[in-house]
């Protein structure tokens, strides 16, 4: 599905369950998740040494749960771009969930939905679900509210 295209923020006041996506795939490598890792500091050996985690719970490293919940906003332009605005403004998320891991090598998708559109301070306040996916997982592996402030 193409990237929905929505003229002018006022807009998104009538778009309340209009689904968006899915995405093209992002391929997660060993190198994404390790650099994670420098980032932030969390050295877990479910992330970082395939050797280890060869024999553990998941038979390969995985990704980092919030390296996953991050490339929401890697995702977000590719699932809605709004029009005329003089800027916009993460304003934050509600609702995380991690109800499946991401094994390393996998090729992850993202779709979408308007679940709330309200004025703010004259811009307007949208909270889309976000819900990353790894191919042939039966589960998600990151559901987001992510809310975003659209100013004209």
């Amino acid at each position: 599905m193409p990237t929905t295209h929505v003229a002018h923020p006022k807009d998104l006041m009538t778009m309340t369950g209009t689904a968006l996506g899915p995405t093209a795939s992002l391929h997660i490598t060993q190198e994404r998740i390790d650099q994670f890792a420098e980032a932030t500091g969390d050295h877990q050996w479910i992330h970082v040494d395939p050797e280890k985690a060869a024999t553990g719970p998941f038979g390969k490293t995985i990704a980092h749960g919030y390296l996953t919940l991050s490339l929401a906003n890697c995702f977000l332009p590719e699932l809605i771009q709004v029009e005329n605005v003089s800027m916009g403004v993460n304003y934050g998320t509600e609702k995380i969930r991690f109800p499946a891991p991401v094994p390393v090598d996998s090729q992850i998708t993202a779709s979408g939905e308007i679940v709330a559109v309200e004025e703010n301070k004259g811009g307007y306040k949208a909270t889309i679900r976000v819900t990353i996916t790894a191919e042939g997982a039966d589960r998600p592996a990151c559901i987001v509210d992510t809310i975003s402030i659209f100013y004209p």
